[in-house]
């Protein structure tokens, strides 16, 4: 499948991605490459929705499953591009490595993708059952699964697979994510006389004890739900000479399967509830973070921080069918789970489409300086790519 013509094609196709910046909100450019992109391999069915995803297809001539695979086109900044020894975004090939922003999270897979379904769109003559998607999913660094409600809505698909990073192994599901706001309320004073005020920030100090005593949630696969404090404010900011009147905490919530937002918050709402009950002139609320980005189609994203965990069985029909089609593939994958939030959080864990997620690259080469991919991992990716869809829509009754 993988003729010397092609493994350069799959080279130049991460190339050009990568040398297109495309942070969170503005992924036009990358957006429009990927349009003529599908064009070229053959998709049948290029669309653009209001957030700026980019989807595309290949039918085959009977009917069958829908399947989508899924690679976001945002990447986080880069902060300073002098600490690189390579161009961010150069995309420079050296010693069997690609070098740039987004080349493992996750470029790299995206371009995979395409050149996977383009193949296999070729090589079948589209003689095959369903059809097969990629969905090139803008602002998933910001809100993971929140755009990709639009794709599947258009879509409707019956099985997705996640692209990103599993060193080619298989992912049968994640832990979720949540950002929690905690936030106290008291009253001002001059510095030089507390004792007229309250003081919000020793309100925080006192609620972020109890909350660290709070039981925490496991699950046999997924492991340990986590609560962690990343961040605490205070106002007025600089505080001069000033008893902060406010104070604002959040925590980020790793989530486990069936785990809800009100199952989530509730523990932590009793304990506000307990705490404020005791008080005199202070107060406390607890509420999920709510986020609101711009698109570069001009529409607005936005959304509340809830983002579902998620877990297939190792004997799902779809699992199982991946699996096959991996090791037909040549590859020998491991059957594991993502450490961290995809946007499977929406397709599985909201939606209830069996997902798995397969892609090139290790997750610790994401968001890092001289971020990289290695190409032996790009081109074996759409070999697995390749031999997932052969399982999945040249078998019947599966």
């Amino acid at each position: 499948m993988l003729t010397e013509q092609r493994k350069e094609e799959i080279v130049h196709l991460c190339q050009e991605l990568v040398r297109i910046p495309s942070y969170s909100g503005q992924e036009g450019d990358v957006a429009q490459a990927i349009r003529s992109i599908m064009g070229k391999l053959g998709f049948d069915d290029i669309r653009v929705d209001e957030y700026g995803n980019v989807t595309g297809g290949i039918k085959g001539i009977r009917p069958g499953k829908r399947l989508v695979l899924d690679g976001h086109i945002d990447t986080v900044p880069v902060e300073d591009a002098s600490v690189w020894s390579k161009d961010p975004f150069g995309g420079i090939l050296e010693n069997g490595r690609i070098y740039g922003r987004g080349t493992s999270d996750m470029k790299g897979a995206v371009a995979a993708m395409l050149a996977a379904v383009g193949f296999f769109g070729a090589d079948k003559k589209r003689d095959f059952s369903g059809s097969v998607y990629v969905a090139c999913v803008v602002h998933e660094e910001c809100f993971e699964g929140v755009a990709a409600r639009s794709v599947s809505q258009q879509l409707k698909p019956d099985c997705v697979i996640i692209g990103e990073c599993s060193e080619l192994n298989l992912k049968k599901g994640q832990r979720g994510r949540a950002e929690i706001v905690l936030e106290t309320f008291g009253r001002p004073a001059h510095s030089a006389n507390p004792e007229a005020g309250r003081n919000a920030v020793y309100a925080m100090a006192q609620l972020i004890e109890r909350i660290r005593e709070l039981p925490m949630t496991a699950h046999p696969v997924l492991g340990k739900g986590i609560l962690e404090l990343t961040d605490i404010k205070s106002a007025p900011y600089p505080g001069a000479s000033v008893v902060p009147e406010y104070c604002r905490a959040t925590y980020d919530r790793r989530l486990l399967v069936g785990e809800t937002p009100e199952s989530v918050l509730q523990p932590l709402q009793e304990l506000v509830t307990a705490w404020n009950a005791q008080q005199d002139g202070l107060s406390a609320k607890v509420s999920y973070a709510k986020g609101k980005e711009g698109c570069y189609t001009g529409s607005t994203i936005e959304g509340e921080r809830f983002f579902p965990g998620w877990l297939l069985e190792e004997n799902h029909a779809w699992v199982q069918t991946a699996l096959q089609g991996l090791k037909q593939a040549g590859l020998n994958p491991a059957l594991t789970q993502y450490s961290f939030c995809t946007n499977g959080s929406h397709y599985a864990g909201e939606a209830g489409i069996p997902t798995i997620g397969f892609g090139p690259s290790r997750e610790n080469l994401a968001h890092t300086i001289d971020e990289h991919i290695e190409v032996e991992q790009l081109q074996q990716a759409v070999c697995g790519y390749y031999g997932i869809l052969q399982a999945a829509l040249e078998k019947e009754g599966w």
